[in-house]
C-alpha cells in the first residue's frame, strides 16, 4: 500500500525559489517580529517598532533588485513547469516596487502620526496590520492562480479594515471601518461566486489554463462562464474604487488615520488594478467582448463621478482637503481603467496594460506626496480644510511649492511633465483601440479636474489670513515629502523612465 503513496507524495513536493518570494516574505516576517516584540518593548521605546517596520519595508524593496535579471517562477505544477502559482516577471516587479515603495512612504508618515496620537493608536498592532496588508499587496501581482489571487486580495484588505477603525474612542473612525468592511465583504463574496463559476466551467484555477480552457466551454455552460467573468470582476472593481463601488471612499479616507488614507489611495488601487489586469487580459482574454465594454463604461462613469465629486467640495468644510483627495482618487481610478478597457479592443494588449502601469507609477508618487503635505498641515490644522492651505507658501515655502507641483502633476500641467505624459499615454491607448468616445469623455474630465486642482494651487500662494502659522517639519514627514518630490521631479525631467514600463513582459 505504501509504494503508490510515495510517488504521489513526491509529486506534491515543490521546490521553492526563496529569492523570488523574498519581497513579500520579508514584510510578513518583519510584521510577526514587530507583533512579538511589542510584548517586550517598554512603552517609551515603542518608536523602535516603527523604525523596524520602515527598515523591513526598505529591505523588501531592495530585494527587488536581484530579481531584475530575468523572470522567475515558483510553486509550479510538477508535471508542467510552465504552470505556476507565483511569477516574478517585469509586471510583478514594477507593481511590487509601487506597493512596497508606497508602503514605505506611508510608514514614514505613520511614525510621526503615532507619536502625535499620544497612545490613541496602539503601536504594535498598527505596525503588524500595516505590514500584513503590505505583504498581501506585494503577493497579489505575482499571483498566477485564482486561489492565490483571492487570498492575497484578502490578506491585503482585512488588516486595512482594522487600520481604518483602530483609533480608540473615535466614532468617525469606527463608522468608516464598518462601511469599508461591509461593502468590501459583499464585493468579495460576489467575486468568489464568480471564481467558483469559472472553476466549474474550466476545472482549473491557474490563469493560463483558464485562458486556454474557457474558450472551449460547452454551449450549455457558456452563460455560466459569462456570469462567472462578470461576477469575478466585481471584487476587483471595488478595490479600484470604480463607480458604483466607490461610495466607501470619502468617509473611509476621512475616518482613517491620514497615513492609512494615503496607503489606501495608492496601494489599495495597485492591488485592485493588478488583480483586474491578471483576471481580464491573462485569464479571460477570450471574453474581451464581455469585460471590455463593461470596463469602458466603468471608466467613463468613474472619472466623471470622481471629478464631479471633487469639484463640489467646499473649501471651508471640515476635512475638505482629504475629501477632495478622496474624490480625486476616484477620478484618477477612471483614467487608470481606460487602458485596461482598451486592451479588449487593441491589437497590442501589452502596450495598453503598460499605459496603466506607467500611469499608476506617476499617480502613486505624486498622490503620496500630496497626502504627505496634508499630513504636515493636519498636525496644526486638525480639521484639514482646503481653506487651511491659504498662504502656506508664507509659512512653509518648500512644502507649498511641492504640493503645487504634485497637484499640477495630477492635473497634467507643466511643470508636472510626468502627469502630462502619463495622461497622453492613456489617451493614446484609448484612441489606438478605437475608443474615441472614451477619449472624449476623458478629455472633458481632465478639463473639469483642472478647475479644482488649480483652485487649490492658487490658494497656496494667496496672502494668509492673519499671522502665517509655522509648520514644524518632523524628520519622517520631511523624508516622505522629499522622496516623493525628488521622484516626481526626476520623472518630469526624464518621463521615458516611466514610459519604458509600457513593456510589462506580462505576455
Amino acid at each position: 500500500m505504501s509504494s503508490p503513496a510515495q510517488p504521489l507524495a513526491a509529486s506534491l513536493v515543490q521546490s521553492v525559489d526563496w529569492l523570488a518570494i523574498a519581497p513579500p516574505t520579508i514584510v510578513a516576517v518583519v510584521g510577526l517580529v514587530v507583533l512579538v516584540a511589542d510584548l517586550f518593548v517598554a512603552e517609551h521605546r515603542k518608536a523602535l517598532l516603527g523604525w523596524t517596520s520602515v527598515a523591513g519595508l526598505a529591505a523588501a524593496t531592495a530585494m527587488l533588485l536581484p530579481l531584475l535579471d530575468g523572470d522567475r517562477s515558483t510553486f509550479c505544477l510538477t508535471g508542467d513547469a510552465a504552470v505556476c502559482s507565483y511569477t516574478a516577471d517585469r509586471f510583478t516587479l514594477v507593481l511590487q516596487f509601487l506597493v512596497l515603495g508606497g508602503a514605505l512612504l506611508a510608514a514614514l508618515l505613520s511614525v510621526t502620526a503615532l507619536k502625535d496620537a499620544r497612545k490613541e493608536l496602539p503601536e504594535g498592532e498598527y505596525w503588524f496590520l500595516l505590514l500584513s496588508s503590505a505583504a498581501g499587496a506585494a503577493l497579489l501581482p505575482a499571483s498566477r492562480d485564482l486561489a492565490t489571487l483571492i487570498v492575497a486580495l484578502e490578506v491585503a484588505s482585512l488588516p486595512a479594515f482594522a487600520l481604518v477603525g483602530l483609533k480608540y474612542g473615535d466614532r468617525k473612525s469606527s463608522e468608516a471601518a464598518l462601511k469599508f468592511f461591509l461593502s468590501s465583504v459583499t464585493a468579495t463574496a460576489v467575486s468568489l461566486m464568480g471564481i467558483s463559476f469559472v472553476y466549474a466551467t474550466t476545472g482549473t484555477l491557474y490563469l493560463t489554463q483558464v485562458a486556454a480552457r474557457i474558450q472551449n466551454v460547452d454551449g450549455q455552460f457558456h452563460t455560466l462562464a459569462q456570469t462567472g467573468v462578470v461576477l469575478t470582476l466585481v471584487g476587483f472593481a471595488f478595490k479600484t474604487a470604480a463607480v458604483p463601488f466607490h461610495f466607501w471612499v470619502p468617509d473611509t479616507y476621512v475616518g482613517a488615520p491620514l497615513p492609512i488614507a494615503a496607503y489606501l489611495s495608492v496601494i489599495g488601487k495597485a492591488v485592485g488594478f493588478s488583480g483586474l489586469i491578471l483576471v481580464t487580459v491573462v485569464a479571460l482574454p477570450s471574453y474581451a467582448d464581455v469585460w471590455g465594454p463593461a470596463l469602458a463604461a466603468l471608466a467613463a462613469l468613474t472619472m466623471t463621478v470622481g471629478n464631479t465629486g471633487a469639484l463640489r467640495q467646499q473649501a471651508t468644510r471640515a476635512y475638505s482637503a482629504v475629501r477632495l483627495l478622496a474624490w480625486s482618487s476616484v477620478g484618477q481610478a477612471g483614467y487608470l481603467l481606460v487602458p485596461i478597457a482598451a486592451a479588449a479592443y487593441s491589437g497590442d494588449a501589452e502596450k495598453s496594460i503598460g499605459s496603466t502601469v506607467a500611469y499608476a507609477l506617476m499617480y502613486g508618487a505624486v498622490n503620496l506626496g500630496a497626502f504627505a503635505v496634508a499630513a504636515l498641515v493636519g498636525r496644526t490644522k486638525v480639521l484639514n480644510r482646503v481653506a487651511d492651505y491659504r498662504g502656506l507658501y508664507a509659512s512653509s515655502p518648500l512644502s507649498a511649492l511641492l504640493l503645487a507641483f504634485f497637484l499640477l502633476c495630477l492635473a497634467g500641467l507643466p511643470p508636472g511633465i510626468i502627469g502630462l505624459f502619463a495622461k497622453v499615454t492613456v489617451f493614446s491607448a484609448a484612441v489606438d483601440a478605437g475608443l474615441g468616445w472614451l477619449a472624449v469623455v476623458m478629455a472633458v474630465n481632465v478639463v473639469i479636474a483642472l478647475f479644482y486642482y488649480l483652485q487649490w494651487t492658487a490658494l497656496l500662494f494667496r496672502a494668509p489670513e492673519g499671522e502665517p502659522e509655522k509648520h514644524r517639519l518632523p524628520g519622517p514627514v520631511t523624508a516622505a515629502i522629499a522622496l516623493t518630490g525628488v521622484i516626481g521631479i526626476a520623472l518630469s525631467g526624464a518621463p521615458q523612465l516611466v514610459l519604458s514600463f509600457t513593456d510589462t513582459g506580462l505576455f
